[in-house]
């Protein structure tokens, strides 16, 4: 395999299916394939994700193994039950730095135990809309220092473990009303607003060592009126990299696409175009993410690339550059250090840390069985619709002959689920309650029929709180769940 052609190879991250390797992604990384991407498909349980990367490693020692795994939320690790980290906006709310430095460290080592060493995580977004379909709870909140700070932590946490963290998504995309999955967002603000706000954070997290930062398919005009970040001269070499003196945030380590197959930048050039027009920006590494996992488009954009050097479309010398700086990174990851001490309850403590409880009134415990209703509302891309959430299990298990219902859009007539209900307490778990017409209106009938009616914000906690009591876990990650449960329980609220 000729130099070029090993080059192109090495600064894709693609995915693949199933829960082995298969046959083609190990002749790949004998080719010079240096990383590949595990989403939920690839997993069922720790000990199977630790012999499929050993199978990658057998072929090569030095591959890059990166996992989109953010806790909360987002969790590709613990997709079929739900995570045992509560999520940023979590440990936002809770404001300590310790505590997040130990939740990322433990999230880390679980991460390293398994084979993962590239995590495509944290998310440095400053949610600064409320509305923001696709950040939300991701994010650690809407003050810049505080999500700063939490992102230096988890950066520090993260890669204490031995897994390289990949800050996301440059430069912000927390000031969207669209998610990238399915279109360009576009943020019209100047670029005083730029850096004293979407840019805090990273240049935390560049302080503290990230070893890669995740470009966004996000439009700003005031930085670039045509391209997206992500294929933008402007923020990939003349801001990220570009010396602090000269007003960059002078990061040196891999720089690494957002999925290329992302509407945001597919839609309009194209996963071919698009990988080379990254490279040429400064990106090093394409992210080929969950949408998809064929032998067919890792050739593709190997073939776009190498053809697009011989057409001096792409200076071989960026090439090789973007292919060295994935080989360095592996090379730093594989000297992993002393694997820290586990902590395996920090999550759940982070989450009851985290819990806001209301009460109207005087608060009575339920004593018998309740009935769940959890309103669910389209998920987005990124979290996906296969993790399990709410309260209703662990209602299950605490309050044995609970009962529970899902209701969508269609389906959340008061009037139905107060039959649901019968006799029994109402517990009403939802999501971005402030986002959704339906679900407002649903849960206003329904509280008003029964005013001891207890509510769980699962979200992004920004309506007012209702019920004889609200508790606001700022995430549906299974220990949000199970924390609220706990607090629905007590015969006292938290205050």
């Amino acid at each position: 395999m000729d130099t070029l052609t090993r080059d192109a190879l090495a600064v894709l991250q693609p995915g693949f299916t199933g829960t082995t390797a298969p046959d083609w992604l190990l002749s790949r990384l004998g080719e010079g394939l240096a990383s590949v991407g595990l989403f939920g498909r690839n997993i069922v349980t720790p000990e199977q994700v630790a012999a499929l990367t050993a199978q990658l490693r057998a072929e090569r020692d030095d591959v890059l193994v990166a996992i989109d795994e953010e806790g909360g939320d987002v969790t590709r690790l613990e997709v079929r039950t739900g995570s045992s980290f509560p999520g940023n906006l979590a440990l936002g709310a809770v404001d300590d730095t310790d505590l997040t430095r130990a939740v990322a460290r433990e999230l880390g080592r679980r991460l390293a135990a398994c084979g993962v060493n590239l995590n495509w995580a944290p998310s440095a977004d400053v949610n600064s809309d409320p509305g923001n379909p696709v950040i939300g709870v991701r994010s650690f909140g809407a003050d810049p220092e505080l999500v700063a700070r939490h992102t230096a932590a988890y950066v520090e946490g993260l890669q204490a473990a031995g897994v390289a963290a990949c800050t996301k998504h440059f430069p912000g995309h927390g000031d969207t009303a669209v998610d990238s999955h399915d279109d360009m967002p576009r943020i019209d603000v100047d670029l005083g607003t730029l850096h004293a706000r979407e840019l805090v954070p990273f240049r935390a997290a560049v302080a503290a060592g990230t070893k890669a930062v995740m470009s966004a398919h996000i439009l700003l005009p005031a930085l670039d009126p045509s391209l997206p970040a992500t294929l933008s001269p402007a923020a990939l070499h003349g801001l990220l990299r570009a010396p602090v003196a000269e007003g960059g945030l002078g990061f040196d380590g891999l720089i690494v696409t957002d999925g290329i197959e992302m509407r945001g930048v597919a839609a309009t050039y194209g996963i071919e175009r698009g990988s080379v027009m990254a490279l040429a920006a400064g990106a090093d590494a394409i992210c080929v993410g969950g949408g998809l996992s064929d032998e067919g488009t890792v050739l593709r954009l190997r073939d776009a690339l190498v053809g697009a050097v011989r057409s001096g479309d792409l200076p071989e010398e960026r090439l090789a550059d973007a292919a060295s700086r994935v080989r360095a990174l592996a090379a730093d990851v594989a000297r992993r250090p002393v694997p820290p001490v586990a902590a395996p309850e920090v999550g759940l403590v982070a989450a009851r840390r985290a819990l806001r409880v209301t009460a109207s009134g005087p608060y009575a415990a339920p004593t018998g069985p309740v009935h769940v209703a959890s309103f669910t509302p389209a998920a987005n891309f990124a979290v996906g619709d296969e993790t399990p959430w709410g309260v209703a299990a662990e209602l299950v298990r605490l309050l044995p002959g609970t009962t529970a219902g899902t209701y969508g859009r269609d389906g959340a007539g008061a009037e139905r689920i107060l039959a649901d209900a019968g006799a029994r307490r109402l517990v009403v778990a939802v999501r971005d309650v402030h986002r959704h017409a339906w679900m407002a209106k649903a849960l206003g009938e329904l509280v008003a029929a029964r005013p001891d009616a207890i509510v769980v914000e699962m979200g992004l906690n920004s309506a007012l709180p209702v019920g004889a009591l609200h508790v606001a876990t700022h995430g549906a990650a299974r220990v949000c769940g199970q924390a609220a449960a706990e607090a629905i329980v007590r015969a006292q609220p938290l205050r």
